[in-house]
């Protein structure tokens, strides 16, 4: 399975959302690749600093693609039960190219204006994509909600909700420090000690959005 997460914005924790998907998944068992199709490494890193420091851990290998990359999502797909792909934040050759032989994408979006300006024409580029990959399921995910700001994410969701070719997940992943703290130590947050309620919280909303994906 080719499992994409992208967006045309950054900032949006997409990276966040690719490392721990693939820790969730490796704990589970499965076979995991992560492909870092960001010229800013930041999942590179993440698996760099996992393999040095944490190797009492499920591994999970990563490798870097850049340009048209679908031919070899595709060989990598032979080898791998999951493969997840994480794209810059803009639209790329990268973004485009998987999404021609993806089969979810997750696209993260804060409550915020320019978050959710993007999404229209996102909504283009996936029509455009299924012209060719007519079974790519399209997920929604509202990412970094604030607590103190309720009425934000509330209009973020009745917003998504009236595009009718992506599958807004219910559940919200809010703007917690635990993930912050993963990104940084090579651990996915559900290997992290939840120090707060704020920690478990965010540990749980992870783990419902993986089930809600059907991974």
């Amino acid at each position: 399975m080719i499992i994409l997460i992208a967006s045309q914005k950054g900032g949006c924790g997409k990276s966040t959302l690719a490392i721990n998907i693939a820790v969730v998944l490796a704990h589970e068992g499965k076979d995991v690749l992560l492909v870092d199709a960001d010229k800013q490494f930041s999942a590179s890193n993440w698996a760099q600093e996992r393999f040095e420091s944490c190797k009492d851990k499920p591994q999970i290998n990563c490798v870097q693609k850049q340009d048209n990359i679908a031919t070899s999502l595709k060989d990598l797909a032979t080898r791998y039960q999951i493969v997840i792909v994480d794209a810059a934040g803009r639209d790329s050759k990268e973004m485009r190219s998987a999404m021609l032989v993806a089969d979810k994408l997750i696209i993260p979006s804060r409550p915020a204006q320019f978050d959710l300006d993007t999404i229209p024409r996102m909504s283009e580029i996936v029509d455009t994509a299924r012209d060719i990959n007519e079974n790519l399921q399209v997920y929604t995910v509202l990412t970094m909600s604030p607590s103190n700001s309720q009425s934000d994410t509330q209009e973020a969701v009745k917003y998504l909700n009236t595009f009718d070719n992506f599958v807004l997940c219910s559940t919200i992943i809010g703007d917690r420090k635990i993930f912050r703290d993963s990104s940084s130590t090579g651990l996915g947050v559900t290997e992290l000690l939840a120090k707060t309620p704020s920690d478990k919280a965010g540990q749980i909303e992870l783990l419902e959005m993986v089930k809600e994906l059907s991974i």
